[in-house]
């Protein structure tokens, strides 16, 4: 194939993917928004374990069709990888509960520069000056939209912490297992996803009485709010699939900069759906803004330079030099 259409047709598969986790994301939020705000189902823990009980369930469906293939992950990376990824759900949750909106999302935009952080320490990776400058304009846009009234108090700054960085490390180790491992994100989609599933669905139902003082069990279920919960653990199939999808073909950061544009979405999917009076000026200039900066940083981070590991060269001229003194007493030994 020539370095063309194989360009070609690695474009084509990474709008693919970062379309499929845009519309899965989108979906989830706007469904979870609907099921929570108009039939009081505010169990958001236990309704996430539910979500990665179903994909547990897809994930079996397709081994026993052979569409996933036997892998092996070790039980340390696998534990780490489900204190991390569940300390970022309860996390986001209780931050979301102590702290005002305005500093939910204030910690939100956050977890970029943490990303960011975490590749330049493990992975030494460099960003140039305009990479840099784009990811500040996008974390300005999105502010700008986002973020009104910010109060904050000791435990509600404490859980956004923990709520960032664990979040952070969660997304950066989906790379690093990939990686590490040769994992596909069915592969570790089918590890990960039981471990959530039950530790989320144990812990899931006493976090969100002590959120919320309801009992899960105790919800009066219907025929609409089932069909929406089913539809919600539906989606997020796709949702946690396309996540692993993206973050393994990309990096953490170039998710969590690029996703962004869920957000855009989610405030305009919410005006026409929900609050009318939510867009504004103010919002859809913060809008534009982080459409610039999206674009910038995709144009500054494919270019040469724009995002790149740090090479350390050794001085090779001493042992270029040994190497042939060796090969000429080689020589002079074989003619004696």
């Amino acid at each position: 194939m020539a370095p063309g259409s194989k360009a070609d047709k690695k474009a084509t598969v990474d709008a693919a993917a970062w379309m499929f986790n845009v519309v899965t994301s989108v979906g989830i939020i706007i469904v979870n928004k609907a099921l929570m705000a108009t039939y009081g189902f505010s169990f958001a823990t236990t309704l996430t374990g539910l979500h990665f009980a179903t994909t547990t369930l897809m994930t079996l469906v397709l081994r026993c069709l052979g569409y996933i293939q036997p892998s092996h992950l070790p039980f340390t990376e696998l534990l780490k990888f489900i204190l991390f990824a569940n300390f970022s759900i309860v996390g986001m949750n209780v931050s979301l509960m102590w702290n005002s909106v305005g500093f939910y999302q204030i910690a939100k935009l956050s977890m970029i520069p943490v990303a960011c952080l975490l590749e330049v320490v493990f992975d030494k990776i460099r960003y140039s000056r305009d990479t840099k400058l784009s990811i500040g304009l996008v974390l300005v846009g999105v502010g700008v939209c986002t973020v009104t009234d910010v109060s904050v108090n000791t435990k509600g700054f404490v859980a956004a912490v923990i709520a960032v960085w664990s979040t952070a490390l969660q997304q950066y180790y989906v790379h690093y297992l990939q990686r590490k491992y040769s994992l596909t994100s069915f592969n570790l989609l089918g590890h990960t996803a039981p471990a959530q599933a039950a530790t989320l669905l144990i812990v899931g139902p006493f976090l969100d009485f002590w959120l919320t003082e309801k009992r899960v069990d105790m919800y009066e279920y219907n025929v609409v709010s089932l069909m929406f919960i089913t539809l919600s653990c539906t989606i997020a199939i796709g949702t946690n699939l396309s996540q692993f999808i993206c973050i393994g073909r990309f990096t953490a950061v170039s998710f969590q900069v690029l996703g962004h544009m869920k957000t855009i979405l989610v405030l305009i999917m919410g005006f026409f759906f929900f609050d009318r009076d939510g867009l504004n000026l103010h919002v859809i200039l913060g809008m534009v803004i982080a459409v610039l900066g999206m674009i910038w940083y995709g144009n500054a981070s494919s270019k040469p330079g724009g995002k790149e590991k740090k090479s350390y060269s050794l001085p090779t001229t001493r042992q270029q030099k040994h190497g042939d003194d060796s090969d000429s007493d080689e020589n002079l030994r074989l003619k004696a």
